[in-house]
């Protein structure tokens, strides 16, 4: 999740899960897991939030819908259309991951998630590369 606001350091704040396979272990997040990481996101930035979302199934869910309902106090959705990855900021962050990973020979898969954790933190701490993923969707950050 990348983050905006006039006057501030852009930033990213962001949540990983590992499959590993195992009887009835999730196999990516779920709705509940976008609701923690969203509430985590308000403790940190410490106001309201407005959430430009793309279509992905997950986040039309009747339990998502239903959690930013009963949060439409500080949090705020927009839908990007259809097919739109241009105008999603976190499409320009994997990209950086990935050609950071892309030439890893990992034994396992923890060996791929710890690169990939390691390099969403580098990008934390890097505001100029944020930046650089918000303004490559052409949307204007007014004040």
């Amino acid at each position: 999740m990348c983050y905006f606001k006039p006057g501030a350091r852009s930033r990213q704040i962001y949540g990983l899960r590992e499959y590993r396979g195992r009887k009835h272990e999730p196999k990516g997040f779920g709705w509940r897991d976008f609701c923690r990481l969203l509430l985590r996101a308000r403790i940190q930035l410490g106001g309201p939030i407005v959430l430009v979302w793309d279509n992905v199934r997950l986040h039309l869910t009747c339990g998502m819908r239903e959690f930013i309902d009963r949060n439409s106090d500080w949090l705020t959705m927009f839908q990007l259309p259809t097919y739109a990855p241009d105008l999603n900021p976190q499409e320009g962050i994997w990209s950086l991951v990935k050609r950071e990973i892309g030439n890893l020979a990992a034994a396992d898969l923890s060996r791929v998630t710890r690169a990939a954790k390691r390099n969403l933190k580098q990008i934390q701490y890097r505001p100029d590369a944020v930046d650089g993923c918000l303004a490559g969707t052409g949307l204007a950050m007014n004040d």
